[in-house]
């Protein structure tokens, strides 16, 4: 049989899967996909560990304990959340060997309610990465404007990033300015720059949910459906590949420092008249992180299709795609502004909704 992972791996792109329980983690399920499915990474979000609660009575004994304690909604969400991570970061170390450090990462969110408040971030970001206390861990911070600074203070006092909720070009590069200026200063405080490590989570789907929503209202606009979150994607690839052949980089390479990486994040088709692997197949690139939910990687371990590079070459007809779109009518930069808003809210709510389920079974106990 073809090991379709095996060769999708082979072309520079790293594995990640985008879930995180503690049923997966205590039935040995992320191991596996570690040992049989080169999966070298993880992903969570508020929504995943929101779905992890409610779904499961695994976490009943924990917080019954932590009821008993007399200790709070939020920092209970924290110590669950963190414990985790914690876990996965232990599963996955293997994968962090065996890459030197670059792969074998887990990533853990901020508050979603801090991702306008930059020195609360900052403040999180810190107690995060004492709480799991793992050098494999990755600090999710969003690319919101106001998380930009913290993004480089955290970099810049040791920690590894994952920065999450990018949409727009301008933004993402906006987001790896933020991460030299961090390593710029990181090196001036005496950090070894290769203990840092970050990745920048170019969200996909979203993007074509948005746009052929808007495109539905347009006439004659459906050959442009269901083209322009390749497109977005591929012209990211495109400024990652310009900032980090630059001269400022190489300045930090010399001193040992990592390249951020491009991590393509919400990577399910979202339309069922899409291929089911489209967002995996279309961004294969060399240095790139794929993110995907299990169905997803289930889907391409079984039907789906690697070919050397699938974005480089694309550039003229990727920025095609996006001058067409605005020649119809679509706002691209309402776009990028509407789909950061709305990925900032679910995210609260779905913090909202974690909180919910703590209070929910603590108060059961007390």
């Amino acid at each position: 049989m073809t090991d379709r992972l095996a060769e999708l791996s082979a072309t520079g792109v790293a594995v990640w899967l985008d879930d995180l329980s503690r049923q997966r983690l205590a039935t040995g399920s992320l191991d596996q996909l570690r040992r049989e499915q080169h999966v070298v990474g993880v992903t969570s979000n508020p929504t995943i560990f929101a779905k992890a609660l409610a779904g499961s009575d695994v976490y009943a004994g924990p917080l019954r304990e932590l009821a008993v304690r007399g200790v709070g909604v939020d920092e209970a969400a924290r110590m669950i959340t963190t414990y985790d991570v914690r876990w996965a970061c232990d599963v996955l170390h293997p994968a962090y060997d065996a890459t030197g450090g670059v792969d074998g990462r887990v990533s853990i969110e901020v508050d979603p309610r801090l991702a306008y408040q930059t020195e609360a971030t900052i403040a999180e970001a810190k107690a995060l990465w004492w709480l799991v206390d793992r050098p494999n861990l990755f600090v999710k911070i969003p690319g919101t404007e106001p998380g930009l600074p913290a993004i480089t203070e955290s970099l810049a006092a040791g920690l590894s990033i994952n920065v999450t909720l990018i949409f727009s070009l301008e933004r993402y590069e906006g987001v790896m300015d933020a991460f030299l200026t961090g390593l710029e200063r990181a090196r001036q405080a005496g950090h070894d720059l290769s203990t840092i490590g970050s990745v920048a989570s170019f969200f996909v789907s979203r993007v074509d949910t948005e746009v052929d929503q808007r495109l539905a209202k347009l006439d004659g606009t459906e050959p442009l459906r269901g083209k322009a979150a390749v497109a977005n994607a591929r012209l990211a690839y495109q400024r990652y590949q310009r900032v980090f052949t630059s001269d400022r980089w190489r300045a930090l390479a010399d001193a040992g420092a990592r390249p951020q990486r491009p991590l393509w994040a919400s990577t399910s088709v979202k339309d069922p008249a899409y291929r089911d692997t489209a967002y995996v197949e279309q961004l294969i690139a060399p240095g790139v992180v794929n993110t995907m939910p299990e169905e997803t990687l289930r889907a391409y371990a079984d039907h789906g299709q690697t070919r050397p590079d699938t974005v480089t070459g694309e550039y003229r007809s990727a920025q095609q795609v996006l001058d067409d779109l605005a020649r119809a009518g679509v706002d691209y930069d309402d776009v990028v502004a509407t789909l950061e808003r709305e990925g900032v809210e679910k995210f609260e709510a779905s913090w909202r909704a974690l909180l919910e389920t703590v209070d929910d079974q603590l108060g059961a106990v007390r």
